[in-house]
């Protein structure tokens, strides 16, 4: 039954905007709305993990573009929130051009490592050179324009819109796995040097995917800073790289439904055992060993092979 709903898109859709609006109607809508952000910044980063099979310590970087691309454009060009929404992706999505083509020819430790070091670089950059412009360690307060019920100040309009930004970006990876350039890059995880030998030219493909994951990372940013009205330095930090890593090792890596299933138990673990348990994060780490001992491709792929 799992597998016969992954293999169809209305079902899995279906399934992601039902679970979501039960979640968001029990529990909060403004809980539920930043659950669903994390989920697309989960999906953008899993192209890089799951499809491509490298491993980036450094995602936090395009998350932050993002952010930092569409709270400029509210303070310095025009407080509307479609720009913010524009410059954010625009930005990240650069940032992903600009560095991929170095990246995408690395591969293990020194793929990942970089990706840190260019993190690095970003946070650095955010919090002393541009702190005039950025605001520094205390960041940017913002305000959008409302244009009648399109209203981000209005908690079930944030909701909805994300919502639907979320189905959208499963709806487009759906499709893209499904495609001769899915097909191709899974080749390419597999065994590249084959690929190559075929004649195809592995570094533009996954440099192109490389972009995709930068500026889905980079929507995540910027719809988290129309959610709360502000940005900072924690939306770039470093440090919070092993958050969107566990999530997707959590839910299934390569997986649509694996990679919203692995960010929602994230956030419900980290926004919920936390009032209870006062060091929560033991507690995720004795999960990701269960993870990688007994449940090795995640919740979903455990549950799909039940």
């Amino acid at each position: 039954m799992l597998k016969k709903i992954e293999g169809s898109i209305p079902l899995t859709l279906l399934l992601i905007a039902a679970g979501f609006l039960a979640y968001g109607y029990l529990t909060s809508l403004l809980k539920m709305t930043d659950f669903m952000i994390f989920c697309i910044f989960v999906l953008g980063f899993d192209l890089v993990y799951g499809h491509m099979g490298q491993l980036s310590f450094g995602h936090m970087l395009y998350l932050g573009a993002g952010a930092y691309g569409a709270g400029l454009s509210a303070k310095y060009l025009s407080p509307d929130p479609f720009l913010a929404l524009a410059a954010g992706l625009l930005v990240a999505g650069l940032a992903g051009a600009v560095l991929g083509p170095l990246l995408v020819r690395t591969t293990g430790a020194c793929f990942a490592l970089l990706n840190l070091a260019f993190n690095q670089v970003g946070h650095f950059l955010i919090l002393v050179p541009l702190a005039p412009i950025t605001g520094g360690e205390d960041g940017l307060s913002l305000t959008f324009s409302s244009y009648g019920w399109v209203n981000f100040s209005n908690l079930t309009f944030i909701f909805y819109l994300v919502l639907a930004v979320l189905l959208a970006v499963a709806f487009l990876i759906l499709k893209f796995e499904s495609s001769p350039f899915g097909l191709l890059l899974k080749s390419v995880k597999e065994n590249e040097i084959r690929v190559r030998f075929l004649g195809y030219n592995t570094y533009f493909y996954k440099w192109i995917t490389f972009i995709f994951s930068a500026a889905l990372s980079g929507l995540a940013g910027a719809l988290t800073v129309l959610n709360y009205g502000y940005t900072n330095p924690s939306f770039i930090d470093p440090t919070r790289n092993v958050e969107v890593i566990f999530a997707a090792l959590m839910g299934g890596a390569g997986q649509v439904i694996g990679a919203v299933v692995g960010g929602t138990a994230f956030m419900t673990i980290s926004n919920y055992l936390a009032r209870y348990i006062l060091r929560w994060e033991m507690f995720l780490g004795v999960a990701l060993l269960l993870i990688a001992f007994r449940f090795r491709k995640g919740i979903w792929g455990y549950l799909r092979e039940v």
